[in-house]
């Protein structure tokens, strides 16, 4: 009686251990491919930034992002965090699972386009941007019109 107890409580604590190294695999695995997002975008915009600030005048670029659709089975946001209006990081998390996350850093003296600075995984073509104004030069992500 007693070793059929201690058997049946070892089959459901197994079970338990199993679930929770398996979750922790797979939000490993988003991470990384969170990360490489995330430096793929962050990225992209220090090249646009690179590019726009070689000139001398007013100028806007934008490069199509090659982004996957789904990460581990899941949706995910990308967002350019800021600090006052300035560009501090890339960040990418899956869509209700804040926890499950990356950052990437950006160059510093990026302003942020308030009206567009993160996209969902959703399918659409996404771009990001470039926009140099006077000597302020301003970063944003959105999806392609059409």
């Amino acid at each position: 009686m007693i070793l059929t107890g201690a058997l049946i409580v070892l089959v459901f604590t197994v079970q338990l251990f199993y679930f929770y190294v398996v979750d922790n695999m797979w939000a490993e695995m988003a991470r990384r491919e969170l990360r490489e997002i995330t430096d793929y975008v962050a990225d992209t915009l220090a090249n646009l930034y690179f590019l726009a600030n070689s000139t001398s005048s007013d100028t806007t670029l934008k490069k199509m992002l090659s982004l996957p659709q789904r990460i581990a089975g899941s949706i995910y946001k990308i967002q350019i965090l800021n600090s006052s209006g300035i560009a501090q990081s890339v960040q990418a998390n899956i869509e209700g699972k804040t926890q499950v996350n990356s950052a990437s850093w950006v160059p510093p003296g990026l302003r942020v386009d308030p009206q567009n600075q993160q996209i969902l995984s959703l399918g659409k073509p996404a771009l990001a941007g470039c926009s140099r104004i006077s000597k302020n030069v301003y970063v944003w992500l959105t999806y392609e019109a059409g």
